[in-house]
C-alpha cells in the first residue's frame, strides 16, 4: 500500500496529518531524535532538501500524543524522550482502540442527530398524518425495497406472498445479512412455496442460511418491518389500477400495529424446517419432506419442488413413517411434533 494512502487511512481513524506524517516517516527511517525527524519532516512538508526542519516543540507535542495512543515509544537517553529516540510500534493494539472509538464517535453522532430530528419534528415542525405514510411509485419501487435491505442492522420481519416487485429473483442481500449476524422471520404464505422456481432460487439458500421461516395458508398483508423503525406495505392489485406502488410506513401507532400484527400472525404459523431435534441421520430429501408436508402443499406440489416423481414421493413418505412407526400421515405428524422435530 502506498505512503499516501497508510497516511489517508490513519487520518480516518482519528489521528492528524501530521501525527499521521510522522508514524509513516518513522516507520520509513526507524528510530529517529526529534531534532532529525524534525528535519526529515521539514524537508517533505517543504518539497526540497534545504527547507527548514520543522518546529520541534509542535512536533513534541504531538509525538507525546502518539505515545499515549502507543503508537511510538522512546528508547536510549537519560532524560527522557527529549534525549532519546522515537520509535514506531506495532499497531494492532493502538489502531484497535482508536477503531473502537472512531466507532462510539460516529454512533453518538448519529443519536445526536435523530434527537435533534425528533426535537424539530415535535417543536418547530410538528409531523403531520401525510408524514406517516409515504407513496413510492413506478421504477423507484424495487430501488428502495434493495436500498431498505441493505440497510438494514439487526432484525427483518416479513410477509412473503407473490406477486414481487423483484420479480421473485434470489436475494443475495439477506444472505449476506444473515451472515453478519441479522435476524429474519418470515411468514411465507402457501402460494409462495408452491412455486418452485421462487422455492428453490429464493425460499430454500435463505432458509439454509439461517432464515428462521413459518408458513400460513395465506398472509394478511404483503409486509416487511426493517428493524422496527420503517415497514413497506405493497398495494395489492385491487386497490390500485397501476400495480407498482409500495406504500412506506414510518414511526408512528401504525406501524407498532404492523408489527403486532406480524408477531400474531407469527405465533400462528407453522414451522418451514426441522429443528436440531430431528434425527441427524433422517436422509435429506427426507427432511425436506417433512418440511414441505408442515406447509401443507400438496403432495403433486412436493413432488414438484422436489424435481421427483409422485410414485418416488410415495416411497419417501412410507421410509418416514417407517423411522417414525407410524402408519398414517396423521401418526407422523404427531410423532414429529411429540419428539420436537418441528
Amino acid at each position: 500500500m502506498p505512503e499516501e494512502d497508510v497516511r489517508t487511512h490513519l487520518c480516518r481513524l482519528g489521528l492528524s496529518r501530521l501525527q499521521a506524517d510522522i508514524y509513516v516517516t518513522l516507520l520509513g527511517t526507524g528510530s529517529c531524535t526529534t531534532q532529525r525527524l524534525a528535519a526529515k519532516i521539514g524537508r517533505r512538508r517543504r518539497g526540497h532538501r534545504n527547507g527548514m526542519p520543522f518546529e520541534e516543540h509542535v512536533l513534541d507535542r504531538h509525538l507525546a500524543h502518539l505515545r499515549r495512543l502507543g503508537l511510538v515509544t522512546v528508547t536510549g537517553g537519560d532524560a527522557g524522550a527529549d534525549a532519546g529516540e522515537h520509535v514506531p510500534v506495532e499497531p494492532s493494539i493502538a489502531l484497535e482502540s482508536l477503531t473502537h472509538t472512531r466507532t462510539a464517535e460516529v454512533h453518538q453522532a448519529h443519536l445526536a442527530a435523530q434527537q435533534a430530528y425528533r426535537r424539530y419534528r415535535r417543536s418547530v415542525a410538528p409531523q403531520g398524518t401525510d408524514d406517516l405514510i409515504e407513496v413510492v411509485r413506478g421504477p423507484h419501487v424495487a430501488e428502495r425495497i434493495w436500498n431498505f435491505e441493505k440497510a438494514v442492522e439487526s432484525e427483518v420481519l416479513r410477509f412473503d406472498s407473490p406477486p414481487y416487485h423483484t420479480h421473485g429473483t434470489a436475494n443475495p442481500v439477506e444472505i449476506e445479512k444473515l451472515g453478519r449476524g441479522v435476524e429474519y422471520r418470515v411468514v411465507y404464505s402457501r402460494s409462495a412455496v408452491q412455486n418452485a422456481n421462487y422455492y428453490s432460487i429464493n425460499i430454500r439458500p435463505c432458509i439454509a442460511a439461517g432464515e428462521q421461516a413459518r408458513v400460513l395458508p395465506t398472509v394478511p398483508v404483503k409486509l416487511t418491518l426493517y428493524d422496527q423503525r420503517l415497514a413497506i406495505v405493497s398495494m395489492s392489485f385491487v386497490e390500485s389500477e397501476v400495480k407498482d406502488y409500495l406504500l412506506v410506513v414510518h414511526p408512528s401507532s401504525l406501524l407498532s400495529a404492523l408489527a403486532g400484527l406480524f408477531e400474531t400472525s407469527w405465533r400462528a404459523a407453522l414451522p418451514m424446517h426441522l429443528n436440531d431435534r430431528a434425527p441427524c441421520g433422517l436422509h435429506p430429501v427426507h427432511r425436506r419432506i417433512l418440511e414441505l408436508l408442515a406447509t401443507g402443499v400438496t403432495d403433486d406440489t412436493i413432488a414438484e419442488l422436489l424435481g421427483i416423481s409422485r410414485r418416488t414421493l410415495s416411497r419417501h413418505v412410507e421410509a418416514i413413517n417407517a423411522r417414525a412407526g407410524s402408519v398414517t400421515r396423521f401418526q407422523m405428524a404427531l410423532h414429529a411434533a411429540r419428539n420436537g422435530w418441528i
